[in-house]
């Protein structure tokens, strides 16, 4: 990823860092009831006015993403255009559907804690929230807590899943502690 010349980097002792301790709150819960431990909360005038967590394997519904249970709850209170001056704090890179779908809201921006390497909408495998043939781009942060980030979706893929289509036996897998990266890579960075 690029990163942007001259930019600030966010500090996890900063208001960003009291908002993603509150997705990986989110994301602690969705983890505890065996769902895919991603957790976000949406921030309206420095107030979380929504906040989800997955619920695909409870509900058999793929598109049960924390991203739309968010905005289905701040929708119930606020009006369709506050979101333009709403940022999303998520634990894990939105998925290439949830991006889509945040740029039609038009959100203001989008900090999340680590990549999603497998279905990311915003760098992992796609730029969907920047492509200028579309709706307009939303600037995007990543590394706010990653480590934490990172060790919620190792204790999940540890554990046994038995709503997965094809269970594995996971019986001898261990918590992985190590990460590839320095401490110093903590700072949250913008993504071009």
């Amino acid at each position: 990823m690029e990163q942007e010349v001259n930019s600030p980097v966010i500090r996890e002792d900063s208001r960003h860092g009291y908002f993603m301790k509150q997705a990986l709150a989110m994301g602690e819960k969705a983890l505890a009831t065996g769902e895919t431990p991603v957790g976000c909360v949406l921030v309206y005038n420095d107030k979380i006015v929504g906040s989800g967590m997955n619920d695909t394997n409870r509900s058999m519904n793929g598109t049960r993403h924390a991203e739309f249970l968010a905005i289905a709850e701040m929708l119930q209170t606020y009006p369709k255009s506050a979101i333009k001056e709403t940022d999303l704090y998520v634990t894990v890179e939105p998925c290439i559907m949830c991006t889509a779908a945040l740029r039609q809201y038009g959100i203001r921006s989008v900090f999340f804690g680590t990549h999603n390497e497998r279905f990311g909408g915003v760098g992992g495998v796609l730029t969907v929230h920047s492509d200028k043939s579309i709706d307009p781009p939303y600037p995007v942060y990543v590394g706010l807590y990653r480590k934490e980030a990172i060790t919620l979706l190792r204790q999940f893929y540890i554990q046994e899943n038995e709503k997965a289509p094809n269970p594995r036996p996971k019986k001898n897998r261990a918590l992985n502690t190590t990460f590839d990266f320095e401490e110093d890579d903590q700072d949250f960075m913008p993504i071009i």
